[in-house]
């Protein structure tokens, strides 16, 4: 580090050429007075020189170590003062933070939309049971079996009734041909006159009674047919089919049991079982109905259950209830499960989390901010 300024260096130079000056020159005798009185004044003025160089010295190491920093150290104040004054503006070039969420929050209950009491459809006897409680079944498949002798009884009697239509159609038939023919020949014998118009009359209301009784034979086997029918469904009805895919979530039946059938069952607990599609289910819950301008369709939340506090899981909200509850003062919602954890079921209680912008601080500009 070069310590001398441009006044010290020119006397140090002119002192370093007089010295030079001094040992070159050959001592004369005649000069001896004046190189004694040069040697006095170089020796006086070294140490005034090397204090000079000291002094500055000093002052440029000060400078070197804390003059760098006491600058910057003012810039920065400054600079903290400011921010801390404009501390709401926020910085130039940069986005401002996002809109401020509102939390919403409401209560409510797993529920599964497709469940249904199953009932006999007609009175039996409880004669087996092909399921168990939790059983997942398929569409169709049968559940509970009954027996109902009447119903079998007159499946028979239907069976009967249609044998003997069919008998009975074939003797008219037989007897339309007969009439068929006798009418043909007596219309032409009365063509030719040799015949009377008696005669004529009588073959003719053989033949149209003939035809009726055909006509009326074929009306009783479609009777019989439909008696069958009804008979077999009853008899089908004795087994009781699963009404669409799901799982049993409750059996009232039991063996030997004697049930009513569905006119005559007014009672859930005269069902035979519940059946309930647990893929479907979903959460119904209740917010405050002030929240209404911000509710809709799409928004996504976050459920926790009762039953699994530790599994929070995501919801997306499907349908608002069409009215509110003037009671309670809250609008029912209904959500879509994302995810939800293994194990879950219908009746569990809910709590649900929603973050939607609030519209007042999304309208609120910024402190600082400039309005156009």
């Amino acid at each position: 580090m070069n310590t001398l300024n441009e006044h010290d260096r020119k006397l140090s130079e002119t002192l370093k050429s007089l010295s030079l000056e001094t040992m070159t020159d050959p001592p004369k005798p005649r000069r001896k007075a004046n190189l004694w009185v040069a040697g006095v004044l170089t020796a006086a003025m070294v140490p005034a020189v090397v204090t000079l160089i000291f002094l500055n010295s000093a002052i440029d190491i000060k400078t070197a170590l804390f003059g760098a920093l006491e600058p910057a150290t003012t810039v920065n104040s400054i600079s903290l003062q400011e921010n801390a004054i404009e501390g709401d503006k926020p910085p130039a070039g940069a986005d401002p933070s996002p809109s401020a969420a509102r939390e919403i929050t409401g209560s409510g209950y797993v529920v599964a939309p497709q469940s249904t009491s199953v009932y006999a459809k007609y009175q039996g006897e409880i004669t087996d049971i092909v399921i168990d409680l939790g059983d997942r079944v398929q569409l169709g498949q049968p559940l509970i079996i009954l027996k109902d002798p009447s119903a079998m009884l007159a499946l028979e009697q239907g069976k009967a009734a249609k044998v003997s239509a069919d008998l009975a159609l074939a003797a008219t038939e037989i007897r339309l041909t007969q009439t068929t023919a006798a009418f043909h020949r007596v219309e032409t014998l009365y063509q030719r006159s040799a015949t009377s118009r008696k005669d004529f009359d009588d073959a003719e209301a053989a033949w149209k009674s003939a035809a009726n009784l055909v006509e009326q034979g074929r009306h009783d086997i479609i009777r019989a047919e439909l008696a069958i029918r009804i008979a077999q469904e009853q008899v089908d009805s004795l087994t009781v089919r699963a009404p669409f895919a799901g799982t049993v979530t409750k059996l009232n039946a039991h063996v030997g049991d004697t049930v009513l059938a569905r006119a005559d069952s007014v009672r859930e607990s005269q069902s035979l079982l519940t059946l309930t599609d647990l893929n479907s289910i979903v959460i119904d819950a209740d917010v405050a109905e002030s929240n209404i301008s911000l509710l809709r369709p799409g928004l996504h939340g976050e459920a926790v259950l009762d039953g699994f506090p530790d599994q929070p899981f995501a919801v997306e909200m499907r349908q608002i209830a069409p009215v509110a509850s003037a009671e309670k003062g809250t609008i029912g919602i209904r959500f879509s499960l994302l995810s939800p954890p293994t194990g879950i079921r219908p009746n569990m209680a809910a709590r649900i989390r929603l973050f939607v912008p609030d519209p007042q601080a999304q309208s609120q500009p910024y402190v600082g901010e400039t309005q156009p």
